[in-house]
């Protein structure tokens, strides 16, 4: 097996050094692809100064899925794995591929995340929607055969957010199997001046919304589906205005960004499963655009 790991990277110099490393240490033998944004923090010349990356892809967009897109048109491997800029790899995570893409057409495995309190560790998580067995996994550690990306037509680029996820739901669709491998483990350090990452209800939503509908169509279940993840998130947010955690106005926009969220989804959604009635359900992919590097950096 060849394997090619493409890492994508925006304003992230210092963390991506340490994932570099560890891919340096334990996947030697791998290509690999570092696909970065329109950094401003000195990551160009970071990866230039090294002698283990393969190929270096600066992009104008700062949405991940060009980058993963960029990262496939460019990998030359018959496994593709994608590793966020944040995350180092194991000992065990190169021969945890091999053996998961042997066993089925998708690999993910556990994210260790060590925080003050101790360590977090992801675990597999599916769902069965409309009669398909839908298996989700982290975007910055899976791989796949080749094969299956092409198939795919790689990932959506409409999507600012929940990329991954719609190809779970794509993967389903097609039947392809999602195996686990515990020992496919990557890890990432708490960082004390880190803050949090505040969600964009807009993007959220607009992104559950298009998957949903692009994938399964306008179905009962597909609404309820929907109605049940914000008003769920509804209530939540209520209960912290009761509790003076939030306020009253900021709760009313919140629910703004999610009913545009949604009625913006579900029009994009509907257009996207018009335009692309392929297995793939994938109008914005990898075939759709050639335009994506602005420079390249192959020195393989």
């Amino acid at each position: 097996m060849e394997l090619s790991v493409v890492v994508p990277t925006l304003n992230g110099r210092d963390h991506l050094a340490a994932s570099l490393d560890s891919l340096a240490a334990h996947a030697p033998d791998a290509e690999i692809v570092v696909v970065n944004g329109p950094s401003a923090d000195g990551t160009t010349g970071m990866v230039r100064d090294r002698d283990d990356v393969d190929v270096l892809i600066e992009v104008s967009d700062r949405t991940l899925n060009v980058s993963r897109n960029a990262g496939i048109r460019a990998a030359s491997g018959d496994a593709i794995a994608f590793l966020r800029h944040n995350l180092s790899v194991e000992e065990t995570w190169p021969a945890a591929i091999e053996a998961g893409l042997e066993r089925a057409p998708v690999a993910t495995g556990p994210v260790h995340e060590t925080l003050p309190a101790g360590m977090t560790t992801t675990a597999p998580e599916t769902r069965e929607i409309r009669g398909r067995h839908v298996t989700y996994f982290n975007g910055g550690n899976v791989a796949f055969r080749a094969d299956v990306l092409d198939r795919l037509d790689g990932f959506d680029e409409y999507l600012e957010t929940g990329g991954a996820r719609d190809v779970a739901h794509r993967l389903a669709g097609l039947e392809t199997a999602v195996g686990w491998e515990a020992d496919m483990c990557v890890r990432t350090e708490y960082e004390a001046d880190g803050g949090v990452d505040e969600r964009n209800q807009e993007w959220k939503y607009r992104a559950l919304t298009y998957r949903l509908i692009k994938n399964y169509g306008l179905r009962p279940t597909i609404f309820r589906r929907i109605a049940a993840h914000a008003g769920g998130d509804a209530v939540a947010a209520a209960r912290e205005v009761v509790a003076g955690e939030a306020t009253p106005t900021g709760w009313v926009g919140t629910g703004r960004d999610v009913i545009v969220g949604i009625a913006t989804g579900w029009s994009d959604g509907l257009v996207a499963r018009a335009r692309d009635r392929t297995e793939a359900r994938n109008p914005h992919g990898c075939s759709r655009r050639a335009d994506r590097a602005v420079a390249t950096y192959d020195w393989r």
